[in-house]
């Protein structure tokens, strides 16, 4: 068995097995079944490394609708640590090279690509040739063309897609989205949102290679700081205008360190978020015309605190965000229930994200934005 390096980044997109090696499965019939409820979805992990190992790997001992039935590692020396401490059989383990023979794997349901970035397009595409669902993690992509890739691909195939946004399964979101629909506070005039951390140690991290995840702390905090922005807010942006500020050039040699950016809303609403990789940020606020409410922490994988203007505390139990997220895809997928993290979403997010980065290569200047109800999901 060869092991994975950085050479094998390079996979040509679009490599897989027909989907209709699988279209009879019990993975795509499930939905239809009266015993839907009763059954639990595999879920293969593509990539082992911190957040599959110490999040959702966990997490999926926790799930009530799924279940960790296999892995996709480059590492032989991996294949046996997970093999004896989750139980994987030998069959549901796979490589990057024989990945495309999951196809095969009746018990394997769902591939969730955990991945860099760069790698997201090539294996969420894979994964939904070989007839399997797919959650993709966020960023979606580098890029909207890689994004539209995906979505086509699925369609294709018949297979459910939705990209990691946890906190869209987060019980603050929800309730943050219920304050903005129902005018609790009244109109938001004002939404902020800051989502950051100060990276030390490894400058040779993936995430600081722009090759491998397109970018810097926009790709990958900033990301939340638009996702917040927006349900914040109730609606998507209909400009955007940015800003990149650089203090450790030496250490963020190839991606972006901090950026700012404003928001404007068809609602007359404005917004400003802010990310870093050198910046501890983790906040949502929004100003509304009868109060305000805000979540501080905002994005961390909890517990979430929150207040309003009216002196009420938001709390709700602790539960692991990846927990609930899975299993809402298992739900989506066995029962019909809604997708609370689509494709479309992901899409709408890497709109955004390459407007920021032609604004910041532009001088600021604003880009407009044409995206309707695109990823919105009440």
């Amino acid at each position: 068995m060869k092991i994975f390096t950085r050479r094998d980044f390079g996979i040509t997109l679009g490599k897989g097995i027909a989907a209709s090696t699988l279209l009879g499965g019990t993975s795509l019939a499930c939905g239809q079944n009266t015993k839907a409820l009763d059954k639990k979805l595999g879920i293969a992990l593509v990539g082992l490394g911190s957040y599959s190992t110490y999040q959702l790997a966990p997490s999926l001992q926790d799930t009530e609708h799924c279940y960790l039935a296999g892995i996709v590692t480059g590492t032989r020396e991996k294949e046996k640590i997970w093999q004896e401490k989750y139980g994987i059989p030998e069959e549901n383990t796979y490589n990057y090279e024989n990945f495309d023979n999951i196809a095969n794997n009746e018990t394997i349901d769902i591939v969730y690509v955990v991945l860099p970035n760069s790698m997201h397009a090539d294996f969420s595409i894979r994964a939904a040739k070989a007839g399997k669902h797919v959650i993709c993690e966020k960023p979606m992509a580098i890029n909207v063309a890689e994004c539209e890739a995906i979505i086509d691909a699925c369609d294709k195939a018949g297979v459910k897609l939705s990209v990691g946004y946890r906190m869209q399964s987060d019980p603050y979101t929800k309730e943050v989205k219920k304050y903005v629909t129902e005018k609790t506070f009244g109109d938001v005039h004002f939404v902020s949102s800051d989502a950051g951390y100060i990276s030390n140690g490894n400058p040779d991290q993936w995430r600081l290679n722009k090759e491998l995840s397109g970018g810097g702390a926009l790709m990958n905090m900033g990301v939340y700081s638009i996702q917040t922005s927006i349900y914040g807010c109730g609606s998507n942006p209909s400009s955007v205008s940015a800003q990149e500020f650089s203090t450790r050039p030496d250490y963020f040699k190839d991606t972006d360190e901090t950026i700012t950016a404003q928001f404007e809303f068809p609602n007359g609403a404005v917004g400003h978020m802010m990310t870093s990789h050198n910046a501890n940020g983790n906040r949502l606020k929004s100003h509304c015309s009868k109060g305000w409410f805000e979540l501080d922490p905002a994005h961390s994988y909890g517990p979430i605190s929150g207040r309003t203007s009216n002196g009420n505390v938001i709390s709700f139990p602790h539960q692991t965000q990846q927990a609930l997220q899975m299993d809402d895809f298992a739900k989506h997928i066995l029962m019909g229930t809604p997708n609370v993290a689509p494709g479309e979403m992901g899409k709408r997010d890497m709109i955004i994200v390459e407007a920021i980065y032609k604004s910041i290569a532009q001088g600021g200047k604003k880009q407009l934005l044409n995206l309707g109800n695109m990823g919105i999901v009440s």
